[in-house]
């Protein structure tokens, strides 16, 4: 390696490095305020789980209602996404794509603009608003279209439709060429669009903000509450929490995304 090169590495290493302690250094400091006695005095003060204990008292039900919200969201999004994604590939028309931007546009929207308008169609029904079911509705507005985007550019890579043809042209029928050749096939982009929605859902906080009541909190709402009215430590701790739960579905979604080694 010549030195010209060396030192045209050793730059883009160290531009690396500085970027990665620019977003990592903030999360460790705020994991360790959360282990923390006391903020103020940093760890030189001495470790403790009792913040960690003291969010899991008051929180538990903010962090069992977001895994719940983001179960239901999931499942919603995988019954209605995954056909729609299909059908959107093969439907090859003007109307198709109209649809199609029709179901991203709550991406470009604010989330309060998307949460206000559920409000004040649904808002009136009273068992309904005060029910986890009232958040789910916004989540799967909101989580959709990045499922039914990843279905789709799954099934035009994978040219589903020659693979049907092969299936029908051997007596499939429709059910059975979805079970049997279309998801085994797309599956791979059925897993990284299910991954992205629970991830999303878990942190969606504006929306969230909109729609839930005393009864419904969720992690970042819960979060946003214990950084306003308790101690940074409390906070540091919830933060800490939310990062355990959230991080290992962020490294499932890259293994997932790795593409398989071909057979020879």
């Amino acid at each position: 390696m010549t030195l010209k090169k060396r030192l045209l590495f050793g730059m883009q290493l160290t531009v690396t490095l500085l970027i990665c302690a620019f977003l990592f250094v903030p999360v460790i400091t705020s994991a360790l305020t959360g282990f923390s006695v006391n903020y103020f005095k940093g760890v030189r003060a001495g470790l403790t789980l009792k913040w960690v204990f003291q969010v899991f008292n008051d929180y538990h039900g903010a962090i069992v209602n977001s895994l719940l919200v983001a179960g239901c969201t999931l499942l919603v999004v995988l019954i209605v996404g995954v056909p729609a994604g299909y059908v959107l590939s093969r439907w090859q028309s003007r109307f198709a794509r109209l649809i199609e931007e029709l179901i991203t546009l709550p991406i470009a929207l604010p989330g309060l603009a998307s949460a206000l308008a559920i409000i004040v169609v649904y808002g009136g029904l009273r068992d309904f608003r005060i029910s986890l079911w009232f958040i789910i509705v916004g989540h799967v507005v909101f989580t959709l279209p990045f499922m039914v985007r990843s279905v789709a550019a799954a099934c035009s890579a994978n040219d589903i439709k020659t693979l049907e043809e092969g299936a029908a042209s051997l007596g499939a029928r429709f059910l059975t060429r979805f079970t049997t050749v279309v998801i085994p096939n797309i599956r791979s982009g059925i897993t990284a669009g299910a991954l992205m929605v629970v991830t999303l859902s878990m942190g969606e906080f504006n929306l969230t903000w909109m729609l839930h009541t005393p009864q419904t909190k969720t992690l970042p709402v819960g979060l946003a509450d214990a950084y306003a009215s308790l101690r940074i430590e409390v906070g540091s701790a919830y933060t800490t929490i939310f990062f355990a739960i959230v991080i290992p579905l962020l490294l499932l979604m890259q293994a997932m995304d790795k593409p398989k080694n071909p057979k020879p």
